[in-house]
C-alpha cells in the first residue's frame, strides 16, 4: 500500500465544528452513513421535506460512480483515477471499483475537508497489492497544486480519469467551475477522460431545496444550467448517452428515475 500524501495530522479532528452544518456530512446521511450529527441531520431534513427527491439523488450519484469507473476501467481500459472533492468514504467507493477490475490501478483521491481527512486512512486501503491508493489534502480552487502533488502517484504521460462526483456545484461562479475543470484537464494527456456530475435547476422543488440547504447554514450548492454543464465537455468526445441524468447514464435497469441530477463521461481527444 502506497504512504498517505498527507501527513496524519492530530489537530484535524479539533477542526471540525459538529454545530454547523456541514456538505459532505450531510450528504453522508441523505445517503443513510452514520457520519454525520444532529446539525447536519436537521438541515438533510429541511432539504427533503421540500425536494425528497434528494435521497434518490444521493443513492443514484453512488450507482452512477460505480458504473463509469467499471465502464472505464473494463471497456475503456482506464487504471489511473484522480477523484476531486471525494468526500466521506462509503461503500463500492473509486478505489474498490477500479481495483476490481484492474488489479494495478492507481488512484488519487482529493478533498480539504477536515472530517474527510480524520477518514482519509479507511479510503487508503488497497483491495489487491498491486494497486495504489493515495490520498492528496488539497482544494479544488488550486488545481495545479494538486496535479503536483498527484504526479507523485499517477503518470502524467499516460491516461487518467479525471472526476468531480457532484462536488462543483459549491462554486457559486460557474467562470470559476469552468477554469478549474479546464485547468485539470489542460494537465492530463490525450486519451483522458473527465467524469463530471451536478445537480441541476430543471425542476421547482429542486431549487427550493437549494435554498432551503443555505438557509440552513451550510455552504450554498449552486444548481446548474444544462448548457453550463455541456460547456465543460467543450471540445471533447462525449460517450454514449451523452450529457444525461445520471440515473439514465448505462443504467442497469430500464425503469431508472429521472432526477435533477445531469453527468456524462468525455474523452479527451
Amino acid at each position: 500500500m502506497a504512504d498517505p500524501l498527507i501527513p496524519w495530522r492530530g489537530d484535524l479532528a479539533a477542526k471540525i465544528q459538529p454545530q454547523i452544518p456541514h456538505a459532505a456530512r450531510i450528504w453522508n446521511y441523505w445517503m443513510g452513513g452514520k457520519d454525520n450529527f444532529e446539525a447536519d441531520r436537521t438541515a438533510g431534513d429541511a432539504v427533503a421535506a421540500v425536494y425528497p427527491e434528494i435521497v434518490t439523488m444521493a443513492a443514484q450519484s453512488r450507482k452512477f460512480l460505480i458504473r463509469v469507473v467499471r465502464h472505464l476501467a473494463a471497456e475503456a481500459g482506464i487504471d489511473q483515477f484522480l477523484d476531486i472533492g471525494t468526500g466521506l468514504p462509503t461503500m463500492q467507493n473509486t478505489h474498490e471499483v477500479a481495483q476490481q477490475v484492474m488489479p494495478h490501478a492507481r488512484i488519487v483521491y482529493v478533498d480539504n475537508d477536515p472530517m474527510v481527512l480524520v477518514h482519509a486512512r479507511a479510503l487508503l486501503s488497497n483491495t489487491t497489492p498491486q494497486g495504489v491508493t493515495a490520498y492528496v489534502d488539497g482544494d479544488y480552487h488550486e488545481p495545479e497544486l494538486i496535479v503536483e502533488d498527484a504526479r507523485n502517484v499517477l503518470d502524467f504521460t499516460r491516461p487518467i480519469a479525471v472526476m468531480f462526483m457532484g462536488v462543483l456545484g459549491y462554486v457559486e461562479d460557474f467562470a470559476v467551475m469552468r477554469s478549474i475543470v479546464s485547468r485539470v484537464m489542460d494537465a492530463v494527456p490525450s486519451g483522458s477522460y473527465l467524469v463530471l456530475w451536478d445537480g441541476t435547476d430543471t425542476g421547482e422543488t429542486v431549487n427550493e431545496g437549494s435554498e432551503k440547504l443555505a438557509e440552513s447554514g451550510a455552504v450554498p450548492y449552486h444548481l446548474r444550467r444544462l448548457d453550463q454543464l455541456a460547456e465543460c465537455f467543450a471540445d471533447m468526445e462525449l460517450v454514449e448517452p451523452g450529457l444525461v441524468p445520471i440515473t439514465r447514464w448505462r443504467p442497469d435497469t430500464d425503469d431508472a428515475p429521472w432526477i435533477d441530477a445531469h453527468g456524462a463521461v468525455a474523452r479527451k481527444p
